[in-house]
């Protein structure tokens, strides 16, 4: 599904802007960002591993815990904020995102679903989930604020986080029927254009 979350965020991501990806795991997809969109790009990562990666492929990486601040970056000094598929690893993900939202007028947020039915399906089974998105077991999972889509929207509203963009994915596709019917429900991650 990377491929087509990457294609998505590559359509919100202006050209030459500069951009931050929190939790930026490998640099792959800024590295994808720089060779399409020629942005400036930062990463942000707190494994050592994918860090030497980043440095590898020639992507400027810090070493930070998001959940211990930002304070290194100064306010609006960015075009738009990343974190793909990491808001969920966070201790305080509303403080995150208020954070990314000063740190850059836009942001795009990923998440995995835990509304989608497999997900309902295993845990009324009295299991916690595994699937593509949740690829490891409860025990060894970083993931520590699971939600739903319906959870997420919630909480940018409480917030007054304007949702200027949404995605629902499922496998490769953006969309099909059920996606329509019921998002929170059929679709396996949410992708999300976000603004103060």
């Amino acid at each position: 599904m990377a491929t087509e979350l990457y294609k998505i965020i590559k359509e919100w991501v202006p050209s030459e802007s500069k951009v931050i990806d929190f939790g930026c795991g490998d640099g792959s997809l800024l590295e994808d960002l720089i060779k399409s969109k020629d942005v400036l790009a930062y990463g942000v990562e707190i494994n050592d591993l994918k860090i030497e990666e980043c440095i590898a492929k020639g992507i400027p990486v810090v070493k930070q815990d998001i959940d211990k601040g930002l304070d290194e970056f100064e306010s609006s000094d960015f075009d738009i904020s990343i974190m793909a598929r990491s808001i969920q690893c966070l201790k305080n993900p509303q403080v995150a995102l208020h954070r990314m939202l000063s740190l850059s007028k836009k942001c795009v947020v990923t998440l995995p679903n835990l509304g989608h039915w497999k997900c309902r399906l295993s845990l009324a089974s009295g299991k916690m989930p595994v699937t593509a998105e949740l690829p490891h077991s409860w025990y060894e999972t970083e993931n520590i604020h699971l939600c739903t889509i319906n959870d997420f929207e919630n909480l940018c509203d409480e917030e007054q986080i304007k949702i200027k963009d949404k995605v629902y994915l499922y496998t490769q596709k953006r969309s099909n029927k059920f996606l329509q019917i019921n998002p929170n429900l059929f679709a396996l991650e949410g992708v999300y254009l976000l603004e103060k």
